[in-house]
């Protein structure tokens, strides 16, 4: 319950800010009497593709934290969370990054990193991975998540979300503007966009919102081939980061939140669903490092 709450309130506040930029800039009037202004609708998708993800890429750590119940380790009570923060600072020095918070949160297995930018980043770890894992597993984890940051994912992953939501509230638009313009071709008394203008930009963005999903979920997966890869540099031998995911794949593992799935070290699908999945599949995670990807 309080993940859903925290969702639909953030979203909601997002909403209302990127509505209030639009209005400002005067770029939410890109329906005029002489048609479609193009160049200002573009400016108007640009503010709200771009806006809400970086709104929401700025405020990921916190977000995590509330979602989670993750608790930063600022002082280690336990020799677990010794070790938790020790092994980390050797990863981010290994990795030339500034020291991540560390954090640790009850739940099923998995790990996440998020963070605006490498300055300011945060690895958490739940406590069902620690115990479900070697330390040797549990390290190589914790070395997927430190490679996310120094790859830069989240910022990455922003920009291209950013850039796929731009081209679906744009073109959703144009289609709905044009879907009524036809089925108002005949009418000479009406002037501005009617129902069809409404209902057929709504459908087309759930529909091309659905189609960018699958692109973004294409370069989240290659992400994470990238995240393995470069957990095996810092382990020097990919065999710590391939026993991790096998040991994965025998645990019982728990979705992150949904606007924190793909920063989780668990997840993948077959089938049909592979096309929409932030993580490849297990297997395919091994073989890519058994050949050295």
């Amino acid at each position: 319950m309080k993940r859903i709450v925290l969702f639909l309130v953030t979203n909601l506040a997002v909403m209302l800010v990127l509505s209030v930029v639009t209005s400002l800039l005067g770029v939410n009037r890109f329906l005029t009497a002489n048609g479609l202004n193009l160049g200002m609708l573009l400016v108007f998708a640009a503010v709200i593709g771009f806006g809400g993800s970086f709104i929401s890429l700025l405020m990921s750590k916190s977000m995590a934290k509330w979602s989670t119940g993750a608790r930063v380790i600022e002082q280690p009570a336990s020799s677990t969370e010794v070790w938790l923060v020790d092994t980390v600072a050797k990863l981010a020095q290994r990795a030339n990054l500034p020291m991540p918070e560390v954090a640790i949160y009850d739940g099923e297995p998995n790990a996440f990193a998020t963070g605006a930018s490498k300055n300011s980043s945060l690895v958490a770890v739940s406590t069902g991975l620690l115990q479900g894992m070697t330390r040797e597993e549990a390290e190589a984890v914790l070395a997927h998540e430190v490679a996310h940051i120094a790859n830069g994912d989240m910022v990455t992953m922003t920009l291209i979300q950013g850039v796929v939501n731009t081209f679906v509230v744009f073109i959703s638009r144009v289609v709905g503007y044009l879907v009524d313009s036809f089925l108002r071709r005949n009418d000479e008394e009406s002037s501005g966009p009617g129902i069809g203008y409404m209902v057929s930009s709504m459908i087309c963005e759930v529909v091309f919102g659905i189609l960018a999903s699958i692109v973004v979920a294409w370069f989240s997966r290659q992400r994470e081939f990238r995240a393995d890869a470069g957990a095996a540099g810092l382990m020097g031998t990919a065999v710590p980061m391939q026993n991790a995911l096998r040991r994965l794949g025998n645990l019982h593992t728990e979705p992150l939140p949904q606007n924190m799935a793909a920063s989780g070290i668990a997840g993948g699908k077959g089938g049909i669903m592979a096309l929409f999945s932030t993580h490849p599949p297990l297997e395919e995670r091994i073989e890519a490092l058994n050949r050295g990807r």
